[in-house]
């Protein structure tokens, strides 16, 4: 008779999962997310602590909505995690399909982006979405650990060099911009210079060439070095084939979200040197001013859904 009760066992165990399959897996989902509760890491030294008008920091990783989505990737990628994994909950019905739509969605992912600091953000992320509700995000970051330490350095360096307490802030800031433009030249050849690193903050001090994101990525640090609230913000045109993207330093100055563009101060012209003012600490509709005169900037037509802040 014993040798029945093994395989009689079994045959219930399989019979009672087809049953209550659904509710199994119901259960698993969200017993895993309650646990996951539990074991939240911390983030590293650059993690911002700054909640966004489009993006704010995830406090349980349980998603009941679309946006919960974007803030637990925000908030994966300005933790600087390589990996982490939550669950969708039963009541989220549409939890699954709208993370694989976030997922190959590069635009949102690349506004993410803009919103963690430079040291933190990602040149690839993976997404690995199971039918039981559990998604894993894998996330390969821009900037070495050695390659943070240099810039880091030459970081504290400019701001000793340009940095006065006895100046009001716009002056300081006024200085930087002006330091940085006239140590670097706009990148004609980054096609080709992919190696030179050129689209970051450490090609930048290395090789004194910048493509907007190398010089928006310097900016980035310094402001936030200097404990001022910023974040990137970009131009992403529909048409990729036909138009290129830009991306340009939005900061929190006196009460106002203001604009720098440091590309565009600093624009490729006849072979000479040149230094503008026109991008720096302006309003968006100065900006806008400053896009009218003998060469027609559309560059700046950015997302006001995603960078609100400009509303």
């Amino acid at each position: 008779m014993k040798k029945f009760i093994v395989p009689f066992c079994c045959l219930l165990a399989i019979i009672l999962t087809a049953i209550y399959h659904e509710k199994i897996v119901t259960f698993t989902t969200d017993f895993f997310a309650n646990k996951e509760k539990l074991n939240i890491p911390i983030g590293n030294e650059y993690t911002k602590n700054t909640d966004y008008l489009y993006v704010q920091k995830s406090n349980d990783f349980v998603p009941l909505g679309y946006q919960d989505l974007i803030n637990i990737y925000y908030s994966i990628i300005n933790n600087h995690w390589d990996s982490f994994t939550f669950y969708c909950p039963s009541e989220y019905e549409s939890c699954l399909d709208d993370a694989t739509k976030l997922s190959k969605t590069s635009i949102t992912l690349s506004n993410i982006n803009n919103f963690v600091h430079p040291y933190n953000s990602f040149t690839h992320i993976k997404s690995t979405i199971d039918t039981n509700g559990e998604i894993t995000i894998k996330v390969s970051y821009l900037y070495t650990k050695e390659q943070i330490s240099y810039i880091n350095s030459e970081v504290d360096r400019i701001i000793s060099e340009n940095y006065n307490n006895e100046l009001p802030l716009y002056d300081n800031l006024k200085n930087i911009h002006d330091y940085i433009i006239n140590n670097t030249k706009y990148d004609i050849n980054y096609k080709e210079n992919k190696d030179l690193q050129t689209f970051n903050a450490y090609g930048v001090l290395k090789e004194h060439l910048a493509t907007c994101n190398g010089y928006s990525d310097l900016m980035a640090i310094i402001l936030s070095k200097l404990n001022i609230n910023n974040y990137k913000i970009a131009y992403n045109p529909i048409d990729t084939s036909k138009e290129e993207g830009h991306v340009w330093n939005a900061l929190y100055i006196d009460g106002e979200w203001k604009h720098i563009d440091l590309t565009w101060d600093d624009p490729v012209g006849d072979g000479r040197d040149y230094l503008y003012h026109k991008y720096f600490l302006v309003n968006t509709e100065e900006m806008k001013e400053a896009d009218t005169g003998n060469v027609q900037v559309v560059e700046h037509d950015f997302d006001k859904l995603v960078y609100q802040e400009f509303n």
